[in-house]
């Protein structure tokens, strides 16, 4: 329920844009976000689920369904279409920002920056589009809650966690609002600043020692995953040529999909220039992807909810075979949100992720850029491309604490604030949000219901596995 309020104050008056978020909290009540219950006439969630597929690689689709079908919590990170249809009917302030569109408790993480830092922030904006900020938001506690059933937590730990994601997103907007205008638009959170945080709290005896370590390790791990320990994982010499190995139907080279008729000179022409091309869209006239000479490229299957949509890896060559670079290319489709929502300013797919994604991380890849190709098929595909396991580190769902999940959680609430901070008026959502913690019971009992409405619909997914409506592999 998408609710209009009106025009937005000029940027430069700032007591204007606080009353304008006052009438949205007069409006819309905090409160009023309390709580989940199905409308009448909810669809299907078997069948938006099958119409999601209908566009995806058919014999990748099964992989989908095995990986959501593992647990309640891997089949929330698969159904975000199921929740945004879900969340257009549910009360909004009016108030807009750049969405995620998929702000679960896995797509955020540790990542490098161009400038070699490592930062904590957002890493998936596939379903990025303008829209109401409380959606993302609803999304993240929800998240926490099913996770926390998966992992055993009782009642009032889960319901501390969700608070403390909200409370998280409302202190740090608040901050925000308050704070001079480049400190807003320039604050982020690295590594270094994550890990003497953990050390304060364990402290203040919020934390204990087991928290520091795990975050200290997790920081460890991040930094050795770069592009040489996956060039040493996907990547071998055959016949004196880097090429990537095939593990199919998870890898498989691009000469393995080939159609009769087309020629290995052909592919290479063609992906050649799809890279000089997509060199445009990359900052600065002069890039480091210049120096880089295509070799090898393969379809790898990746993540949960992207499983069935294209992506490739490009193996690239810089100096020599110990100078390697290797670029994902993952296949974006329109926003799930864009059936509720307006359509995205961008004909390009992914230019909508591109755009999104540097509008609300604290900095961006150096490779993040975006083409269109034309598959073998005939049928034309927007991608974006980005750099493969630059010092990516995250949080493993599987070896979630209470203790270290609440930590998570407020530390997943302040990121998501800094990103619509950014895209979005931080003053006006920092006054309707308020100093109280009464929006954060309320989305606390919100994600409660959404809880038991995922392991509804869940219960119904698994049914359609069993009864051969939804295939699903043993090689998810």
């Amino acid at each position: 329920m998408i609710d209009e309020l009106g025009t937005a104050p000029p940027p430069t008056d700032f007591a204007a844009r606080a009353e304008w978020g006052r009438a949205a909290r007069r409006r819309v009540p905090r409160s009023s976000h309390a709580g989940w219950h199905p409308p009448e006439g909810r669809p299907d969630p078997v069948a938006l689920l099958e119409e999601q597929s209908l566009g995806r690689v058919p014999e990748l689709v099964p992989i989908r369904h095995a990986r959501m079908l593992v647990s309640p919590f891997t089949f929330y990170r698969g159904a975000a279409v199921l929740m945004a249809s879900d969340l257009a009917t549910t009360p909004d302030s009016g108030i807009t920002v750049q969405l995620c569109g998929d702000a679960h408790l896995s797509n955020f993480g540790l990542f490098g920056t161009p400038e070699r830092r490592l930062l904590f922030d957002m890493n998936d904006f596939d379903e990025t589009l303008p829209g109401p900020w409380e959606w993302d938001l609803k999304r993240l506690v929800a998240s926490f809650e099913v996770a926390g059933r998966h992992r055993g937590f009782d009642d009032a730990e889960r319901d501390a966690i969700n608070r403390t994601v909200v409370r998280g997103y409302r202190e740090r907007m608040s901050r925000a609002a308050e704070s001079r205008v480049l400190d807003a638009w320039y604050d982020r959170l690295d590594a270094d600043q994550v890990a003497a945080w953990v050390r304060v709290e364990r402290d203040a005896r919020h934390a204990g020692d087991r928290q520091v370590k795990r975050t200290d390790e997790m920081i460890a791990k991040a930094r050795t995953r770069d592009s040489m320990r996956a060039f040493s994982k996907l990547v071998q010499n055959v016949d004196g040529r880097l090429q990537i190995v095939a593990d199919p139907p998870l890898v498989v080279p691009l000469e393995d999909l080939r159609p009769a008729g087309r020629t290995h000179e052909e592919d290479i022409e063609a992906i050649r220039r799809i890279l000089r091309d997509y060199q445009a869209t990359l900052p600065g006239s002069r890039h480091p992807i210049a120096e880089f000479t295509y070799m090898h490229m393969a379809r790898k299957v990746v993540g949960v909810g992207s499983v069935g949509t294209r992506a490739w890896v490009v193996l690239l060559r810089g100096r020599a075979d110990d100078d390697p670079l290797l670029l994902q290319a993952k296949q974006a489709e329109a926003s799930v949100l864009e059936r509720y929502l307006a359509p995205s300013e961008y004909a390009h797919h992914c230019e909508r992720v591109v755009r999104g994604q540097r509008l609300m991380q604290g900095a961006s890849d150096l490779f993040l850029g975006w083409q269109r190709v034309e598959g073998h098929d005939g049928v034309a595909r927007d991608f974006y491309l980005r750099q493969m396991y630059d010092w990516k580190g995250a949080l493993d769902p599987e070896g979630m604490v209470p203790a270290g999940t609440k930590l998570y959680a407020q530390v997943c609430g302040e990121t998501l604030a800094r990103a619509h901070g950014r895209s979005g008026d931080r003053v006006a959502i920092a006054a309707y949000v308020g100093s109280s913690d009464r929006l954060d019971r309320a989305l606390a009992e919100f994600a409660s219901d959404y809880a038991d409405q995922n392991e509804r619909d869940y219960a119904a997914f698994a049914e359609a596995v069993a009864s051969g409506r939804l295939p699903a592999s043993e090689l998810g």
